[in-house]
Formats: structure tokens, sequence, C-alpha cells
């Protein structure tokens, strides 16, 4: 346990941020090492007289920052590599750090260490001591009606969707939700001409034509989704990211939103409506859903996999009443449906609150997070230029002209930078541009890895 002194000036105000600062400077100066476990919550506040929540907060924040890490039953402690920082660690004349940190897999991915552990606990400790034996049976394929019941609640206040619980099927995620949906559709046809934006997820592709559907590029431009391309293609569906576009971060427009919907109303077309990002939007509140608009002729997909962690993989599809049961019975003859237990635990843990005050607190970590990265690449990569940042957990960089994507994206990665290549993603060629996450790169660190990139492609010019 570590004897921390810690000094705070009640006249100045922003206890939390002082007591945050001191245990800061007190990690990059050696004093506390890593695997130095700090005094508990409770404790500290009691030493320093000031409530046990200002603590929490001050905690909460350095784990964010990645000095510390905090894991159920052992506590907080000193992250291992937070002792050194760049600046002691790396000579003047070096480019790369001494150490490989590592700020994410995919562009795309949550900070799972920000992952609400203890409130989590608590939900699944809650359903499994009071919940009675016979409904961790077999349950609904198409979801246990406690957390259907939650969450058409929260899509009708939050996402401004006209759903009820009977218009909802629980499912293992995005992904799955836009599988299921695709095979009700495509019973009893040739096939199915589904409208794709361009450029798009390249990872979504295999998973659409496995379900048989004749993909037909749109192209995308600084509005969203080419409405009159759609027009002119014939679709009988569109698969659409209205809340945040990836790759480009694109937020739907209104004009394309109602044009998109009179295309729906006039070809008799299903938009199926991926509500991707949507849970992050930073310059306003977030934008409802185009499913509140035309519940007829929208199917919307989210899940819990940026707010949360992918790993839990759970989702939900809000569909008109028929193609629901029919995604229900679908799922009932597939898989029987997904884990009963993390279904009572996501209701709990919407019901209480959790979800929210989660995702308010994230929101506005990866706020300062992305202003960070924003701020590095205009001081230190003036040549490219940042886009797409409005919602989302990734920046669109347009680079120079003729520049090579891999040529920026193999020492962005070097460095620890969660990047990838746009050209992958477009099925009609467009200008070079790279996604880079920075929902896992600390706002401390963001200055100091935009620099090494610099000074590593100095020699190699990216344009």
């Amino acid at each position: 346990m570590a004897d921390l002194h810690v000094s705070i000036n009640r006249d100045q105000g922003g206890i939390a941020g002082q007591i945050a600062a001191e245990i800061r400077e007190s990690i990059r100066h050696g004093r506390l090492t890593p695997g130095t476990r700090l005094p508990a919550s409770r404790d500290l506040a009691a030493d320093l007289q000031v409530s046990r929540g200002v603590v929490v907060e001050a905690y909460e924040q350095l784990v964010a920052e990645g000095f510390l890490i905090s894991r159920v039953g052992a506590g907080t402690q000193v992250a291992p590599i937070s002792s050194r920082s760049m600046t002691d660690a790396v000579p003047a004349s070096d480019p790369g750090p001494v150490y490989s940190p590592h700020y994410g897999h995919r562009p795309t991915s949550p900070d799972l260490g920000c992952f609400p552990r203890e409130r989590w606990l608590a939900s699944v400790r809650h359903v499994l001591t009071t919940m009675p034996s016979d409904v961790f049976d077999y349950g609904d394929p198409g979801g246990v009606p406690e957390l259907r019941d939650e969450l058409a609640g929260y899509l009708r206040r939050v996402r401004a969707a006209d759903v009820r619980a009977d218009n909802l099927v629980i499912v293992g995620g995005v992904a799955q939700g836009i599988s299921l949906a695709l095979h009700v559709l495509t019973q009893g046809t040739r096939g199915l001409r589904l409208a794709v934006e361009d450029p798009n997820s390249h990872r979504q592709v295999p998973l659409l034509l496995r379900a048989g559907a004749e993909l037909v590029p749109v192209p995308v431009d600084d509005q969203g989704l080419v409405v009159t391309e759609l027009r002119a293609r014939g679709a009988d569906a569109v698969l659409i990211t209205p809340a945040h576009q990836y790759p480009t971060g694109v937020v739907l427009s209104p004009a394309r939103r109602v044009a998109l919907m009179e295309w729906a109303a006039e070809s008799g077309g299903v938009v199926l409506e991926d509500d991707y990002d949507a849970e992050f939007r930073f310059d306003r509140d977030p934008v409802g859903c185009l499913q509140g608009l035309a519940p007829a002729r929208v199917i919307l997909s989210g899940s819990v996999s940026k707010a949360l962690a992918p790993g839990l993989r759970l989702g939900w599809v809000a569909a008109p009443a028929e193609l629901a049961e029919s995604m229900r019975q679908a799922r009932g003859e597939l898989d029987l449906g997904s884990p009963v237990i993390d279904q009572y635990a996501l209701a709990h843990f919407l019901r209480t609150g959790g979800y929210d005050k989660h995702l308010r607190r994230m929101r506005r970590e990866y706020r300062r997070r992305r202003d960070a990265l924003v701020k590095a690449v205009a001081e230190h990569l003036p040549e490219v230029r940042v886009r797409g940042i409005a919602a989302g957990l990734h920046a669109y960089l347009d680079l120079p002209p003729g520049s090579d994507e891999d040529a920026f994206v193999g020492p962005a990665r070097e460095l620890g930078l969660a990047a990838d290549p746009v050209g992958p993603t477009r099925l009609t060629p467009g200008p070079p541009g790279v996604v880079v996450g920075f929902a896992r790169l600390p706002a401390h660190r963001a200055a100091e890895v935009i620099q090494g990139l610099k000074v590593r492609m100095s020699g190699q010019n990216i344009d």
C-alpha cells in the first residue's frame, strides 16, 4: 500500500483535479512505482477530509488517462508503464519510444480499461441473488421481456425511436442483427439488391454476401449517402450508418434523411439502420434515429459494443411487428437466443441508471481525447486534414493527393496508434485517407505520439 502524500488548496476549487495532478506527478517522478496499490477511495477521502466521490473522480480520471488500473478485488494500482515519461525515457536524438504502448487493435474500439466493472458486477450479482432459478432455462429466443422493456424505454427516450418491447429482438451484436434481418428479407426471393455506403466497413462485406445480398455501392459525400444515386441503382434495401458513417465519420444531413425516407416510401424499399456510434455525439445532443421517422420501413440495429464492450455480444433489432416476429422465430431455429444472465444484468444496469452514468463519463473523456488528437495533428502534421469528428471513436484523416496510405499506417501502428488505410473500405477508387482511433489514446499521450509519427515519416514524405 502506498504512503500517499497529497496536498490540496481548498480555496482554488477543483479538488478532484488537484488530487489527480498530485498523484500524476508522483507517478511521473517515480515516487509511485508500477504495481503500487493506492489507498481505498474511502480512506484517502477521510485523510483529506473530502467526500469519497471527489477521490473516486480523481482515480477514474487517472484510470482513463492510463496512469492507474482498477480491478475488482485488487483495488487501484499504478499502471505498469506509467512510471517513465517519454521525456525521461527517450534521448532527444531517438525518434521512437523505449517501450511499445498499445492504444487499441482497431480504430473503432472503445477503451476497455474503462469498462464499469464494479457496477456491472453489481448488476450480475443482483440477478444471481434475486432471480428465480427458472429464468435461467431456455428463454424467449427474441430476448427476455425485462430487457426488451428497458431497451424500448431507453430507445424512445434517447434515440427518439418509435418502438415497443414487442418490436425488439435481442441479438449478439449489430452484425448478427443485420445478418438475421437479411436472412428474413431474402426468404422466398431470388436475391436482394442491397445498397451499401461507399466507402464502408470492409469487415462487414463477407457477412452481407454470405446472407445472400447482391451489393450495390452508393457514394458518400460530406452530407452522407447520396440519395439521388441510390434512386438510380434499383436497390431493394439500403444499409446505412446515419449517426456516424464508417469510415468517413459523416453524419447524415437533415435533407438526406428526408430524401431517404421519401425513397423508402416511393420504392417500397427497406432501410437497414446501423446505429453505429450513436451514443457519442460531441457537438450537440445525438440526432434521433431514422426508425423514429418511418418505423414501418426501417429496421434499426444497435448494441453495447462501443458503449460498454464488444465482448459482451449484446445487441438489439427494432423492426416492424411482422418482421420482428419472423426474426424471433428465426433466432429460435438458428441458435435458441442470447445468454440469459447477461440480458437480465443489462436490464438492471439500464433500470438503475448505470448505463446512462457510464455514457456521460465516457462522452466527456472521449471528447478530451479527440480534442487532443486533433490539436496534435494540426500542430505536427498540418498537411493532413482531420474530419468526421462530430461523433464516434475515430477520426478520418485526408492525406495529401498521391500519398501512400500504408506509409502512414505502418509508422502509426509502430507507435501504438490504432490506424487503418481507407483504400480497402472503398468499392470504387478514391483519394487517400487513414482512419485513426482516439478512444484508447490518453489525452496526455496524443502530442508525443503524433510528434513521433512526424519524426518517423520525415524521411519518407507521405506525399
